[in-house]
């Protein structure tokens, strides 16, 4: 493989294009995405299609010829020093190697999916990409994201470790009262489909019903569960389109958990019910 010839300034285009990537004006301008770092590349390389550009230091060449070995000769391959590719990332210590993908290569949802998360709100790009890797983990079929956190800012991306690449997903918006609205459409319209639709509360004491442990749900019907945003949580008028609601008991020397954390036996509950239910048909 021919490589161009070494970038070496930072006051190359380059640096200036791959900055403007790492934000959504600049994303939405060029409609490619910025993936930073040698484990995205892979995940990239495995989904077999999508691969525009690969920006990397001669140290990291050198230690990933396989990579790049059934490449198609036509991708550029641009060689940077490694200050010219800290100049250009958001990783503060990058490990030599970032890619270029179309915004096309990440799915779409399908409006019939059989178990979808709602997010609202949530502003951490490190909640959001831990929600969004225990979804792919949990076999979730479609993502909503109502404002917060860009997905695909290089944050989240890593942090996630490239989930995206595989969940098909979709964020309303672009500013929090229109996420709210759309948001609180499409749970009208998943009520309207028969999907149960399930928040989660904190119980409160003096309250009239209060919500059931996160166990008691039937887990293996069509379901979209809705998580709140972090300090605040879910937004009333969300709430209010939701038809169940559970909880997980915990103990009483803390007032709720991470919403990330929460995720986790919320979304497997799922995945334990219906592999428990595959089981007994099966047997």
């Amino acid at each position: 493989m021919v490589y161009d010839l070494l970038i070496s300034s930072r006051r190359n285009p380059l640096v200036r294009r791959l900055r403007a990537l790492g934000t959504r004006a600049g994303r939405t301008s060029e409609e490619m995405v910025l993936l930073e770092g040698t484990h995205l590349l892979q995940e990239l390389l495995l989904k077999g299609s999508g691969l525009k550009e690969v920006v990397a230091t001669e140290p990291w060449l050198e230690r990933h010829p396989h990579l790049l070995a059934d490449l198609d000769p036509q991708i550029p391959v641009r060689r940077v020093t490694e200050e010219v590719l800290r100049a250009s990332l958001s990783t503060v210590t990058p490990d030599g190697v970032a890619c270029l993908c179309p915004l096309e290569c990440f799915p779409s949802p399908s409006p019939n999916a059989g178990f979808q998360l709602l997010l609202d709100r949530i502003q951490d790009p490190g909640n959001l990409g831990t929600l969004l890797r225990t979804a792919l983990a949990a076999d979730v079929e479609a993502v909503w994201m109502g404002g917060g956190a860009d997905p695909l800012s290089p944050k989240v991306l890593r942090a996630s470790s490239g989930s995206l690449l595989q969940l098909p997903h979709h964020r309303f918006g672009p500013d929090s009262e229109t996420a709210v609205q759309q948001m609180e459409l499409k749970l009208r319209d998943l009520v309207h489909q028969k999907v149960q639709v399930v928040a989660t509360l904190v119980p409160d004491p003096g309250g009239v019903s209060q919500p059931m442990p996160y166990w008691e749900l039937d887990w293996t019907s069509p379901t979209a569960l809705v998580l709140g945003t972090e300090g605040a949580g879910l937004h009333p008028r969300l709430q209010a389109c939701c038809t169940h609601a559970v909880t997980l008991p915990h103990s009483s020397r803390v007032d709720s958990l991470n919403v990330a954390a929460a995720a986790v036996p919320l979304l497997l509950e799922r995945r334990r019910a219906t592999m428990i239910r595959s089981t007994q048909q099966s047997g």
